[in-house]
């Protein structure tokens, strides 16, 4: 998805169709849901007739805490309208950080997964992906981190399952939860782009996680690698200021600045407030060689706390497609630069 390459109805109708095949169970697990009038009528009656029919529904939102800046963007869950539905819902408390979490698992079988919030900014201005695989393995590896997230109603002690590898379609894939796993993953990513022979691609709206930053610098310098990406300009100044206040983060400035040598670009978003437009650069992706990894998780340490998920999927023609996606995207913004 990119900023004007669809609009909401689109992605409504695209996301009742997904939840109207339910036959048996839908568990959502959603960071923001929030929409506008056309949008809620056509999800909501797809939630609402698919718990007539005797499927059983339950959504999990986050309950937001506001940060020192907005990195991520702060949720604004519509309390109201999910109740609307007459299903069970739960919000979570963001302890000791958000609930960032965006998939749905459908009868147990079937995973929905990306980047993407549910909000009508969310599937018309920004840069978003999307994944659905059809795995019963691996939507008990998502039910299982549902399950824990429902039962505690807060973040910390979840994402505790199991990241080894299943074998969805002949294809090696890993599925990371987090925070249980967030050091664990962004070592994975970091040792992934270590790793690369070719190219490394990443669109992500932040750069923070030590691990990954620290080796990206290592490949600039380094040289012989084919480096670039999107991240968004709008918040990664913003990280740049509060590093710059706090000395306990300055050490990452010149490593981040040193990434950014490569070709970045910047998407100029508008500056986060309640009622602007959220137009984020929003997709996290990152493609090493023939190895994608793509779902909630921005590259930051924050998001190592948080509730997300991963997916890691070996797969070259899909890392292929996702490289010129990323190359897509940053072809609309201009270089970044401090």
């Amino acid at each position: 998805m990119t900023d004007g390459g669809q609009q909401p109805l689109e992605i409504a109708a695209e996301l009742a169709s997904f939840l109207g095949t339910a036959q048996r169970s839908l568990d959502l697990a959603q960071y923001d849901f929030n929409l506008g009038p056309a949008t809620a009528a056509v999800v909501g009656s797809a939630i609402r007739d698919a718990a007539a029919r005797g499927v059983t529904v339950r959504i999990a939102y986050n309950l937001d805490h506001r940060l020192p800046i907005p990195v991520p963007p702060p949720s604004e869950p519509d309390g109201t309208l999910i109740a609307s539905f007459g299903v069970p819902a739960m919000a979570i408390a963001g302890v000791p950080d958000l609930m960032h979490h965006k998939f749905i698992v459908r009868d147990g079988e079937t995973v929905w997964t990306g980047s993407l919030n549910w909000t009508d900014d969310s599937w018309s201005r920004q840069e978003n992906v999307i994944a659905v695989l059809h795995s019963p393995e691996l939507a008990a590896r998502f039910t299982k981190d549902f399950e824990q997230l429902w039962k505690a109603g807060t973040v910390e002690e979840t994402g505790r399952v199991d990241p080894s590898a299943i074998d969805v379609g002949g294809v090696e894939v890993r599925a990371w939860f987090t925070p249980t796993y967030g050091e664990d993953l962004s070592h994975r990513i970091a040792n992934a782009i270590g790793r690369a022979r070719r190219r490394v691609r990443i669109c992500s709206p932040v750069l923070t996680a030590a691990p990954v930053i620290s080796t990206l610098a290592q490949r600039v310098s380094d040289g012989g690698l084919d480096i670039a990406g999107c991240i968004d300009a709008t918040q990664i100044g913003g990280v740049f200021h509060d590093w710059k206040r706090d000395g306990n983060a300055a050490w990452k400035i010149p490593i981040l600045e040193r990434v950014l040598q490569a070709p970045f670009s910047g998407k100029p978003s508008t500056p986060y407030e309640a009622r602007s437009v959220h137009d984020f650069m929003h997709a996290k992706v990152t493609v090493a060689d023939d190895v994608v990894f793509t779902g909630s998780f921005n590259l930051s340490h924050r998001g190592e706390r948080n509730a997300e998920n991963m997916l890691e999927i070996h797969d070259a023609a899909l890392a292929e497609r996702l490289a010129t996606f990323v190359d897509q995207v940053r072809a609309r913004y201009p270089r970044f630069t401090r």
